[in-house]
């Protein structure tokens, strides 16, 4: 076995580390000194207990993701392989960015829901404004379905917003598979062997997983350290079967994001000295499915990611018992905050979450290797 790819990699995780450690108290910092931080007043998970973290720093995801787009830009910069992934993860991180700084300084929106649409509709005078009102209730039926699924904040990003621009990072992805790697990889891989050939309906299937996955890292980066240790071995798996496959672009790249993750985690666990946000786990959730994706492991990434998967079908769970049924399935929903209600302290949830993590991921390797 080539052993050459892995210490290639080992390079690119040991100088990410540094790197990030190195810029970490810049980024503190400038964090501090704009009071880009979390505001009990506007954050609805800052109840009870949780109410210390009010005023710790936001957006510390910056460190990875500012680390990992100037690493690869710098050193592992290949058109065919490399600019679409780091491409879309910023696309995602600007979009969780945005997310982030409304939600701190942004005023309260507000939406009109279908109810009200049509109640203007039946009084405007104007005919053309009528009509206008018509013809947006499916959007805005669209809007409040989606919204049952999101936070209650009020400002920010909606979900609807969200998810377009998610659908544009997915589409971007999709193209980049479709059209430039080939038309292999328009074939899905089953572990020992099995394929299955997709054509163009392997389009909507990345498109899918690349907002799916972004989205649930999204959903369980809501204690300190969870989302990160997490990341660390989906991103460590993934470095393992880039290296055994000879994927010799994609093992430095995932090995960089391991690197930053592990210095961002070291300032991250309880107490938090930052937050990864929005700007992080939208713009890694991205990457992981890329990443997962241009393996051609994409019926692995729920393995990966099982962490975070099982936080958002929590949360839809969660919704769909509530207005089928009139009642939580949960105690609160994503899924540590249940284990929290229950008497698990934070330390508890989160060490017990990345052992299951770490153990799935470990048979996701197995199962992408046979």
């Amino acid at each position: 076995m080539n052993f050459q790819p892995l210490q290639q990699s080992l390079v690119y995780l040991i100088g990410s580390t540094i790197a990030a450690f190195l810029w970490a108290p810049l980024l503190t910092k400038f964090l501090y000194k704009y009071n880009i931080t979390r505001r009990g007043e506007f954050d609805p998970t800052l109840q009870g207990e949780r109410r210390h973290k009010a005023g710790t720093p936001t957006m510390g995801g910056l460190l990875v993701i500012v680390t990992v787009t100037v690493i690869t830009v710098l050193f592992n910069w290949q058109r065919r392989y490399t600019y679409v992934p780091i491409g879309a993860m910023g696309i995602a991180a600007l979009l969780g960015a945005a997310d982030d700084l409304l939600n701190i300084f942004g005023t309260k929106r507000r939406l009109r829901n279908v109810r009200h649409t049509i109640i203007l509709m039946k009084v405007h005078k104007r005919w053309y404004m009528k009509l206008w009102y018509a013809l947006t209730i499916p959007w805005i039926g669209f809007r409040d379905l989606v919204s049952m699924f999101g936070s209650k904040q009020g400002r920010g990003i909606q979900v609807h917003e969200k998810l377009l621009l998610q659908f544009g990072a997915g589409a971007v992805t999709a193209w980049w598979v479709y059209v430039k790697l080939g038309a292999s990889w328009q074939t899905i891989n089953f572990p020992f062997d099995g394929s299955l050939y997709l054509g163009w309906f392997i389009i909507p299937v990345i498109i899918f997983f690349v907002m799916f996955t972004a989205n649930a890292v999204n959903v369980a980066d809501g204690m300190d350290g969870l989302a990160g240790g997490s990341l660390i071995a989906a991103f460590l798996g993934l470095t393992v079967v880039s290296w055994v496959e000879g994927r010799t672009a994609f093992a430095p790249l995932n090995a960089t994001v391991v690197g930053a993750l592990l210095a961002y985690t070291y300032f991250n666990v309880k107490p938090a000295r930052f937050q990864m946000g929005d700007v992080g786990s939208l713009g890694l959730g991205t990457l992981l499915a890329i990443n997962a994706i241009a393996l051609n492991k994409t019926l692995l990434i729920p393995f990966f990611g099982f962490i975070f998967y099982v936080e958002i079908f929590s949360v839809i769970l969660q919704v769909l018992s509530r207005r089928l049924f009139g009642r939580r399935l949960f105690k609160m929903s994503p899924l540590h905050h249940h284990f929290e209600i229950m008497g698990w302290n934070e330390e508890k949830v989160v060490m017990r979450f990345w052992i299951i993590q770490a153990f799935m991921v470990m048979v996701g390797v197995w199962l992408a290797l046979n």
